[in-house]
Order: structure tokens, then C-alpha cells, then sequence
């Protein structure tokens, strides 16, 4: 997409390394992976096949069954690998076919008539037909599902089978949202055999190029290919995702030769060492990712927009990037956009200005004893390396702050996302396109509650397509004048690969990391023209 290397520009470093590759190799000692869980792992869980790829990630999910757990790595996983959808998104943000080839849509915008793909089976035999499409949405509406994220098939009145091949989906009112959303994990296909509990937590049944072949639960996720995938077979006959609680273990296994891929690098301080032999490569992308500083808008003192505004004065948000991201990072002004969004730009209004920060805690009276804050962070390395500078900053105009690190998912899930007990924190959100779910949602962990804001999510949405860049912007306006949280920085997508390996595309623009066109040597192409 053309404006991805210019708003990458935005930041030094990433401009430099954007889509670059750069040959690199790792100098750590291996007797640092003794130390670390995932060494562990390196040892019990290997891929099977010659002809298989290992890829090391960070977040490892505890189910794999998405309808009703939260976080990003269950469809990081699962999503365009097992699972697929009517449409697809693309890496511009366009829709392109999916398990529809076409559609049509009324003049009014309320009614989508869907042509389905024929031939197209699910991994455990059923067919893929009109009748999965209607139970699969009906399905996200019913109580089966309790992820936040099915809001958003509030908007269907009806589905309606026309027959094998088409289906009609109407709408109560007109969207520009909802039709992007089904290329997301709600519009995932599911077979009506393929949703008791063991198959949705376990063993998931999509009509994806893979199927879930073995699950060590915190170790490991290995996808083998299918031979009765209706499209282009994967490139590998499987894919082994193995989960690491460290950059270095990760790192370590990719010198050790037991993973060919890291993606997500979490400390970019290894890097350095990475450029030091002519070995690995190095890919910079881009993600929907926001790290949000996010504040506890239900809980003093962040019920009042001085302090909010304080928090955005107190923040250098380069600073963090620089310093604890080595320069990896986008600075979006604080604004909760990615450079993947259309209506992406750098907000200017709330510069580094710490003296400006303190005269607005001094106005809104908080001074000692009424200035202790806990910003609650979760133990992934991103945040914690953030933290430390976010905790001198903030501490600079006048809090008295105490981190608190909180292991992750679970109890950071628990005690700040499920029960709202935290007054700051620091979180990635990677979902695309989530300013309707984080800021138009009072129900959600931070408690923002705009009706304006709210009433312009919805004017954005039913406006003409033509107009809903601009409307969305009009919105983003709206939830920074009201400081609701801080994107201390885009999150980027480091991604180290062995020599040989092809195929991963380090702009991380979707729910799922699409793997089903990475291979190592070659070795497993050929295989696959076999196979196909």
C-alpha cells in the first residue's frame, strides 16, 4: 500500500528498516536458554516433518476457542490458517473474496445477497453451504457467544437461505463497519458438527489450509496442512507455532536451529546482535497494534479530564520509543490509529509539555496525599520496558506511581479487563479497526462513556461510503479532546528469519498470521504441487 512507507517515515528508525531486509545473525549465549520456560519447550516440542516450519511467538493463548475467551492470540493463530471467512482483507484494508466470490448490496445498504464458493468442505467432511453461513452468524448472536466482540452482528435482523449457494443478510440499518467486520474472527465460518466444546477448545473445525494437528497448551500449536483444502495448498506440510515467555529464549531457539522464524520480536535491543553476522534477515512491518496508555476513567483522579490532559502533556511519547524501543514505533500524537486505518494522521495537540501538565494537576488538586496512582502492567516485555519511562515521566509533573507488574493474560485479564480494578495501564491492542469497541463501549475496562462520541461512531457508520474517512476522523477528533487514553506508539512488527525461509509477510494487518504460503528451502513448495 503506497502510504505505509511514507507514515513508517514517521519514525526514523522504522523509516530506514521499513520492508528492508538486513542479513543478521545472533550472537547470545546458548546457556542463557537454560534460564527461560521456552527452552523447555525447544527440547519437548519439535516440528514432525522435514518438510515443516517453526515459528516462535510471545503470547500463547490458553484455549483456542475464541467465541468466548478474549486477547488477540487465539485468532492470531487460528484466524485465515483454520478458520476463514466470507471476505478478506487486504493488506490495504480493501475487501477482496473470500468463501463469497461476490456480492451484491441494496441501494439502502440494509441487504447483502452472498454467492458462495461451491466445492469448499470443512476439515472434519461437512459442507460449506448457505445453511453454515446462517447458522454461523446466527450462531455469534446467541448466547453461545460471549466475546465482546459479537456487538457487532447486533446489526443483522436476518439471514435468509436462497439456496445451496446464496444467502441474503439484512441489516436494521446501513454500515460502512459491518461488512469489513466479517473478514474478522466474527464472521470465522464454523460447521454446525464443529462447535461442542471439546472441538471450539481444542480442535477447531474450519474450512481453512490447516487443521490443529497437536496443542501443548503454553508450549506449542502445530497446523498440518489439508489435502482437500479447496484452494492453493499450503506451502508446508505443517507449522509449528512455539511459545516463548522471552525475547532471548525465542532468540536462542532461533540460533539453536529449533525454530526458523521469530516474529514479533518483543526486545529490539537484540537486533544489534542480530546485525553482527551475515545469517538472519530482518523485517520491519507495520500492525494495527496501539499501545495504550489507557486510564480508569470509572476511579479518581481520571474522572477528570484536567488530570487525562495532564497525562497527555506528561508523556514524550519519542522519548519511550527511543529509549525502550530503540526507535521502533510510530509516534501517532496519542491518537488510537494506525498507519493501516484510511483515516490515520498524527494529532498535534497534546506536545510534550510537562510544565503544562503540573498546572493541570495543581487546578484539579492533585497533590500529595491525593496523587498515588498504580499503573498496572502486564508482564509482557513491551509494556514492562514502556513502564519504567512512563513511571520517571509521570512522576516528573506530580504522581506518586507504583508499578505493579501482573502476570499475563491471566491476571492482568482478570483484575483489569474483567473487573476494572486498576487505575493505569499499558496494553497492545492489536484488533483492526477497534475505536468502536474500546471508545464506544461504556462497558468496557476503561469506562470512557461519550455520548458524543458514541453518536458519532454511529453517523460514521451510516454515512455515505464516501464520506466515512472523514466522518471516522471526526471521531478520533472527538476522543482526543476528551484525552481518553494515550498511544504512547504504533506497534511494530519485528520479524527474524533463518535463511531459506519465505513466504511471511511481516505487515501484521489482520487477525491471523497468514501462514499458509511460508516455507523453508523449498522443500515443502514442491509438496505441495504435489499434493494440489
Amino acid at each position: 500500500m503506497p502510504r505505509y512507507p511514507i507514515r513508517m517515515g514517521l519514525t526514523r528508525r522504522l523509516r530506514r528498516l521499513h520492508r528492508v531486509l538486513i542479513p543478521a545473525a545472533l550472537i547470545v549465549p546458548l546457556s542463557i536458554a537454560g534460564c527461560h520456560a521456552g527452552s523447555l519447550s525447544t527440547q519437548t516440542v519439535q516440528s514432525e516433518s522435514d518438510t515443516g516450519v517453526s515459528v516462535a511467538l510471545s503470547a500463547a493463548p490458553a484455549s483456542l476457542d475464541f467465541t468466548r475467551t478474549s486477547g488477540a492470540a487465539i485468532p492470531q493463530a487460528l484466524m485465515r490458517n483454520v478458520y476463514e471467512t466470507l471476505v478478506t482483507i487486504a493488506q490495504d484494508g480493501s475487501l477482496s473474496s473470500g468463501l463469497a466470490t461476490s456480492w451484491d448490496v441494496s441501494d439502502d445498504g440494509t441487504r447483502y445477497v452472498f454467492h458462495l464458493r461451491e466445492g469448499v468442505r470443512f476439515s472434519d467432511g461437512t459442507p460449506f453451504t448457505a445453511e453454515t453461513v446462517k447458522f454461523s452468524i446466527e450462531r455469534v448472536q446467541s448466547d453461545a457467544w460471549t466475546n465482546g466482540k459479537k456487538k457487532i452482528m447486533d446489526l443483522v435482523d436476518d439471514v435468509t437461505v436462497i439456496d445451496d449457494y446464496t444467502v441474503a443478510v439484512t441489516l436494521q440499518r446501513s454500515s460502512n463497519s459491518w461488512l469489513w467486520s466479517m473478514g474478522t474472527m466474527v464472521g470465522a465460518m464454523m460447521s454446525p458438527t464443529g462447535v461442542d466444546d471439546d472441538s471450539l477448545q481444542q480442535h477447531p473445525v474450519g474450512t481453512g489450509p490447516f487443521t490443529v494437528k497437536r496443542w501443548a497448551v503454553g508450549q506449542a500449536l502445530t497446523l498440518a496442512a489439508r489435502d482437500d483444502y479447496w484452494g492453493t495448498p499450503a506451502a508446508s506440510s505443517e507449522v509449528t507455532l512455539r511459545y516463548f515467555t522471552s525475547a532471548t529464549g525465542a532468540a536462542n531457539a532461533l540460533q539453536s536451529g529449533d525454530v526458523d522464524v521469530v516474529y514479533s520480536l518483543q526486545s529490539p535491543e537484540l537486533i544489534d546482535q542480530l546485525r553482527a553476522r551475515n545469517r538472519y534477515t530482518i523485517e520491519v512491518g507495520t500492525t494495527n497494534g496501539e499501545v495504550l496508555l489507557t486510564m480508569n476513567h470509572r476511579r479518581a483522579p481520571f474522572d477528570d479530564l484536567r488530570v487525562r490532559q495532564a497525562v497527555m502533556y506528561a508523556i514524550d511519547r519519542q522519548a519511550v520509543i527511543d529509549t525502550a524501543w530503540l526507535g521502533y514505533g510510530v509516534d501517532t500524537g496519542g491518537a488510537p490509529v494506525p498507519p493501516t486505518d484510511p483515516w490515520f494522521a498524527v494529532d498535534t495537540r497534546y506536545p510534550f509539555d510537562p510544565e503544562k501538565a503540573k498546572a493541570l494537576l495543581a487546578e484539579a488538586g492533585v497533590t500529595a496525599p491525593n496523587n498515588k496512582i498504580v499503573l498496572a502492567t502486564p508482564t509482557r516485555p513491551y509494556a514492562m520496558q514502556s513502564a519504567e519511562m512512563i513511571y520517571s515521566q509521570l512522576k516528573a509533573v506530580g504522581f506518586d506511581v507504583r508499578i505493579e507488574a501482573q502476570e499475563f493474560p491471566a491476571v492482568w485479564l482478570s483484575k483489569v479487563y474483567k473487573r476494572h480494578d486498576y487505575d493505569m495501564s499499558i496494553i497492545v491492542h492489536i484488533e483492526p479497526r477497534d475505536i468502536a469497541n474500546i471508545f464506544g463501549n461504556p462497558d468496557y475496562y476503561l469506562g470512557f462513556d461519550s455520548p458524543r462520541v458514541q453518536q458519532l461512531l454511529e453517523v460514521a457508520d451510516t454515512a455515505p461510503a464516501e464520506d466515512y474517512t472523514a466522518a471516522m476522523r471526526q471521531v478520533v477528533d472527538a476522543i482526543m479532546e476528551q484525552a481518553a487514553a494515550d498511544t504512547v506508539f504504533n506497534y511494530p512488527n519485528i520479524v527474524v528469519q533463518a535463511p531459506g525461509v519465505t513466504g511471511l509477510n511481516p505487515n501484521d494487518f489482520g487477525e491471523g498470521i497468514e501462514l499458509a504460503r511460508l516455507q523453508r528451502d523449498g522443500a515443502s513448495a514442491t509438496e505441495a504441487q504435489e499434493r494440489g
